[in-house]
């Protein structure tokens, strides 16, 4: 019996674009997708196998575009839909399929089904959303808070009711269990399927099943079933790559999503590894807790959960994540160095990587110092909250400086002009300072850069099988400096080592690797000899290969 072949995003590498930051074309400080085209051949000569773009639907942008007006239209920001269709022509020319941000758990205040069913409770819409009672005082159905601050539950005068809505008051949630709506949301999807898209990423997608009432909203009852009819109904049969987004979903039941026999999706962005580090209290604005034996040890729970089945999609950032570089690494002397470690630590894994837009020059946090700088609709109403628990603004904007959001969003540094090249006009956020320094034209230029580097392990994932399909085993899992494992398949071996210090780290050398010939794959720095112990200098990372 003949193997099927595997799928193609198995062997592909992702590129996330937050396409608000990444190009403007028209001079508005906007980026936009006649923007993107521009920079398509970057991302071909990187290695790049799909772009997943951030959402580009008509929106009011109160939360970027993840707040969706109308499925069906190109927020005019960004451009039209000819622009679209010339988007997916024009990647597909390099070899680069486009995957969709998919919002559906909620979707904009602004959307004309939202309209209708705050102006009646007489019609098909109103029963799209979660509508309840006040409480016998008057106040909310009870006392949710929302992510983006403030309660979840808000009053609409006309209709004398509450909704929910577990993100921006902006933002109701979706009633997944109303047919209709589902058939709505499906018929959207194939739309655009049909439109020649490379698949979805699926956001916040272990929120759809929930029960409000029983305030179970993570992964809630109905939710695989609900995953398990859209796979039937829109892209099952489909050569696409479906991804789905959970702040839940954990190693130990990574396979209810993408098991081979769940009928569900090809592979979940989880967080245990990034949310680790958060402190338990105050979350992402909080001190960070980073502790290496623990993020290995989370990392190799994933690696060893789908080492048969289901699939790893591995990433240390993205439009909501801070800079790797700056988080994991050092962004002042070693930043070039720590972040070729970065890439080499988390993308020798098995999985497919996803890079976020500037991840590939070493691109880090910028610092503000005061409130009005933050754009982020997560920071601002947490700013609210924390203040009125007596949080300093100093505090607070230290937290965000070093976890929010707002830290991805600065605008693309493409190179030293004006704006960092992203714009002819004034940038809708504040471009980080040292763009001068730190730009896609200084980086490529540069044989020893980060944009060389990232181009011959993307080259080097599309080599060696054995970085797709080969086992994974930690080794070192206690060192708290070292982040070391091995991938091996059918007899050949590949040794991987990462310091994540800033000092010299000596490690003894894996039973298997010293006194046998090997050869070094990839090094971030000066070579690394071989005998009873491995020596490597700080934030340096290398991978030997072994027959």
């Amino acid at each position: 019996m003949t193997q099927s072949p595997a799928p193609w995003w198995k062997a592909a590498t992702g590129y996330q674009i937050y396409p608000r930051s990444f190009c403007d074309s028209n001079g508005d400080g906007i980026g936009d997708i006649p923007g993107i085209i521009s920079k398509l051949d970057h991302l071909r000569d990187l290695g790049i196998g799909f772009i997943w773009l951030s959402p580009v639907y008509r929106s009011p942008m109160r939360d970027n575009g993840y707040d969706i007006s109308d499925y069906y239209d190109i927020a005019h920001e960004f451009g039209t839909l000819d622009d679209f269709d010339r988007l997916v022509a024009e990647a597909r020319a390099r070899d680069i399929r486009i995957v969709m941000d998919l919002v559906i758990n909620h979707c904009s205040s602004d959307h004309p089904w939202f309209k209708a069913a705050c102006a009646t409770t007489d019609c098909a819409e109103h029963d799209y959303f979660y509508w309840r009672e006040a409480a016998p005082d008057g106040g909310p159905p009870d006392d949710q808070r929302s992510c983006f601050g403030g309660p979840a539950w808000v009053w609409v005068e006309d209709v004398g009711k509450y909704y929910f809505a577990m993100f921006g008051h902006q933002q109701p949630d979706l009633n997944w269990q109303n047919p209709a709506l589902r058939r709505e949301i499906y018929d959207m999807m194939n739309w655009w399927l049909d439109r020649g898209i490379g698949g979805f990423r699926m956001d916040v997608i272990e929120l759809i099943g929930k029960d409000v009432d029983a305030r179970h909203y993570y992964e809630g009852p109905d939710m695989h079933r609900y995953i398990q009819e859209m796979r039937q109904e829109t892209f099952g049969s489909r050569d696409v790559l479906t991804v789905g987004e959970s702040g839940a979903v954990t190693a130990r039941n990574a396979l209810e999503y993408s098991g081979r026999d769940r009928g569900e999706l090809d592979m979940m962005h989880g967080f245990n590894h990034i949310h680790a580090a958060w402190d338990p209290d105050l979350g992402r604005f909080g001190p960070s807790r980073f502790d290496l034996v623990t993020h290995k040890r989370i990392l190799a729970d994933w690696q060893s959960a789908l080492a048969d089945d289901g699939w790893n999609s591995l990433f240390l950032s993205n439009h909501d994540l801070p800079r790797p570089v700056s988080y994991y690494g050092d962004e002042g002397r070693y930043r070039t160095r720590s972040a070729k470690m970065l890439a080499v630590a988390m993308y020798m894994m098995k999985g497919t990587p996803f890079l976020f837009q500037g991840e590939e020059i070493g691109m880090t946090n910028v610092v503000y110092e005061r409130i009005d700088q933050f754009r982020d609709i997560e920071t601002l109403g947490q700013y609210k909250d924390r203040s009125a628990a007596g949080v300093s603004d100093a505090d607070f904007i230290a937290g965000a400086n070093l976890h929010g959001r707002d830290n991805a969003r600065t605008p693309m540094q493409w190179d030293a002009t004006d704006a960092a090249g992203f714009s002819s006009g004034t940038p809708w956020i504040d471009v980080n300072p040292n763009y001068r320094d730190i730009n896609v034209a200084d980086d490529r230029q540069r044989p020893d850069g980060v944009f060389a580097f990232y181009r011959e392990l993307i080259a080097l994932r599309k080599t060696y099988a054995t970085l797709r399909d080969g086992s994974f085993d930690l080794i070192e899992q206690d060192h708290p400096d070292v982040f070391a494992y091995v991938r091996a398949l059918e007899g050949e071996r590949l040794f991987v080592f990462a310091n994540f210090s800033d000092e010299e780290v000596s490690i003894k050398t894996p039973a298997g690797l010293y006194a046998y010939a090997h050869t070094v794959l990839i090094n971030t720095d000066t070579p690394v000899t071989v005998s009873d112990t491995i020596t490597l200098a700080p934030y340096q990372a290398v991978v030997f290969g072994m027959d």
